[in-house]
């Protein structure tokens, strides 16, 4: 995010203004330089970005982390509430994971390579049972 940020020859489209929050990305939490390219990239796009309480280096997770480790009723539950945290409707993820769980909480989850490109982000398989069997087949475990 901070070379597209910082490298003056990408095209944005332009949102018009468009209201739009960040759920930062739990790998990303000591990483400030990330936090404030991802800013940086919406604001050159023109969304006018709206913090939540909780974010960058004091953000929580997104509730996937808990899969594996609580019933999957539990995982639901945290995501829902972790989306009901956020306060406009567009949620601004740069995590797969993030774009699934803000989903499951019902918010708009805007993955941030789709905002790049004009794109609408469809969360494709969201249910995290099924989502981590994906994972799990992609990296060659299942």
């Amino acid at each position: 995010w901070e070379v597209l940020a910082g490298s003056g020859y990408f095209e944005f489209p332009d949102y018009g203004g468009t209201r739009m929050t960040v759920l930062d990305a739990c790998p990303t939490k000591n990483e400030p330089q990330v936090h404030d390219a991802v800013r940086t990239l919406l604001s050159q796009m023109n969304i006018e970005i709206v913090e939540p309480e909780k974010t960058r280096e004091t953000g929580t997770c997104c509730g996937d982390s808990y899969y594996g480790n609580r019933p999957g009723g539990e995982v639901k539950e945290r995501m829902r509430a972790r989306a009901g945290e956020m306060p406009v409707e567009d949620v601004v993820v740069y995590c797969v994971s993030c774009v699934k769980s803000i989903y499951i909480g019902g918010k708009k989850p805007r993955y941030l390579v789709d905002l790049l490109f004009g794109e609408e982000t469809d969360p494709q398989t969201y249910e995290p049972d099924e989502w981590h069997r994906e994972l799990d087949e992609f990296a060659g475990v299942a």
